[in-house]
C-alpha cells in the first residue's frame, strides 16, 4: 500500500470535521503538494473546494516555513562570511557591503551541481514569477521555494510568488478532478 492509498483510507475512516486536516497534512508533503493532496480529498469524498482550500493551506504552510529557515539560514552564512574577510582584509566588522561566496570558493557534487546550475538557468531566464509557477512541472514547489531563498530572493516575493502558483496547479487539478469524478458519476 502506497503513502497516497494510505491517505485516502484514513480520509475515508476518520470524523468529517478531520478529513480537511489529513488532506492538509498531505498538501505538506513533498511530491504530493497541494495538487496530489486535492487528489486524495476528492477521492477519498471531501468536497472538491473544501479539499482545495486544505490541500492549498498545507502545502503553502510548509513552503513557508521552509522559506523562511531557508532565508534566514542564507542570510547567518552571509553575515559570517562577510565578517571573516572583512576581519581578514582589517575592514571593522559590521562594516562592508553584502559579499557572496566567490565561485572557486564553493565546493559542490556534480549532481548537486548540475540540479542548481538547471535552477539558475530556468531563474535567470523566467524570474521568480516564472519559476515559481512553471516549478511545479519540474520539481516539488519545497525545492523550487528553498532555492529561491538560498539564491537571495527576498521571502515576501516568494511567498506572493509561490502562493500564486499553489492555488492555481492546486485549482486547476481540483477542477480536472472533480470534473472527472461528475462525468464518471
Amino acid at each position: 500500500m502506497s503513502l497516497v492509498d494510505t491517505l485516502q483510507d484514513l480520509v475515508a475512516q476518520v470524523p468529517d470535521l478531520v478529513q480537511p486536516v489529513i488532506v492538509a497534512a498531505a498538501g505538506a508533503i513533498p511530491f504530493i503538494e497541494g495538487e496530489g493532496g486535492v487528489a486524495i480529498g476528492i477521492v477519498g469524498g471531501i468536497a472538491p473546494v473544501v479539499a482545495a482550500i486544505a490541500a492549498m493551506a498545507g502545502n503553502f504552510l510548509s513552503v513557508a516555513v521552509l522559506v523562511l529557515l531557508s532565508s534566514g539560514a542564507r542570510d547567518a552564512v552571509v553575515t559570517r562570511r562577510r565578517e571573516k574577510v572583512l576581519a581578514r582584509d582589517g575592514a571593522p566588522v559590521g562594516a562592508g557591503s553584502t559579499l557572496e561566496i566567490p565561485p572557486g570558493e564553493r565546493h559542490d557534487g556534480s549532481r548537486s551541481a548540475a540540479r542548481r546550475a538547471k535552477f539558475q538557468r530556468a531563474y535567470e531566464r523566467y524570474g521568480v514569477p516564472g519559476v515559481s509557477l512553471l516549478g511545479p512541472l519540474l520539481l516539488p514547489t519545497h525545492f523550487t521555494a528553498t532555492m529561491l531563498a538560498a539564491s537571495g530572493v527576498g521571502k515576501a516575493r516568494i511567498l506572493v510568488w509561490q502562493a500564486i502558483a499553489i492555488i492555481g496547479w492546486t485549482t486547476i487539478t481540483a477542477l480536472v478532478i472533480g470534473g472527472v469524478f461528475q462525468a464518471v458519476a
